[in-house]
């Protein structure tokens, strides 16, 4: 039954590993699926609509905003917005796999309020760890990389409120912890696609 699986979103810090996490879990649980997120940003060369995003143009966003099309949605400094279509979530039920959204912590809490299937798990690392991961991507400069750390500290205090937390100090076991985590709570409802 589609609609008793579970939705697992995966939020943290700007450098907390959320995306490395979630690729070694992909590799580790089978009959997952990542949604895959809409964006107003222009597509750049080599990207695939549909496939790294769903890229729409400020009118179309608008208009599936105010369609309820979006269970959850955010504007960034750049103007851009991003956010995740309600479709993706039946996309991926409709494939008999399970979904996982990879949000930052407002869109987990929206998605948190609204979904009532799904597991929040908060990806934390010491702030320390954040800093030299921000600056060894070297995407933002140091002012940015500054706002990000204090914008961490802030998050790291919001960790409470979602279901799990699993630090991210050791790539291997923060993976398998990850791992153990999702296979209990699908194990729980016994709704994991075979492979």
């Amino acid at each position: 039954m589609p609609s008793a699986r579970p939705v697992f979103v995966v939020t943290g810090p700007s450098g907390a590993g959320k995306g490395t996490l979630i690729k070694g879990l992909l590799e580790l649980v089978p009959g997952l699926e990542v949604a895959v997120s809409a964006t107003t940003r222009p597509q750049r060369p080599g990207e695939v609509d549909g496939h790294d995003y769903w890229f729409l143009s400020d009118d179309e966003f608008t208009r599936r905003i105010e369609n309820d099309e979006f269970l959850e949605w955010v504007p960034y400094v750049s103007g851009r917005r991003y956010g995740t279509l309600r479709s993706e979530i039946d996309r991926i039920a409709h494939d008999e796999c399970v979904c996982i959204l990879e949000l930052e912590l407002d869109g987990a809490l929206t998605v948190q309020r609204e979904v009532p299937r799904s597991v929040t798990i908060f990806i934390a690392a010491d702030v320390e760890e954040l800093e030299r991961r921000l600056r060894e991507r070297a995407t933002e400069s140091t002012g940015e990389i500054g706002e990000r750390i204090e914008l961490a500290r802030r998050q790291l205090e919001q960790a409470h409120e979602f279901r799990y937390m699993v630090r991210n100090d050791d790539l291997e076991r923060a993976t398998s912890a990850l791992a153990a985590l999702v296979e209990c709570e699908v194990a729980r409802v016994g709704t994991m696609a075979r492979p």
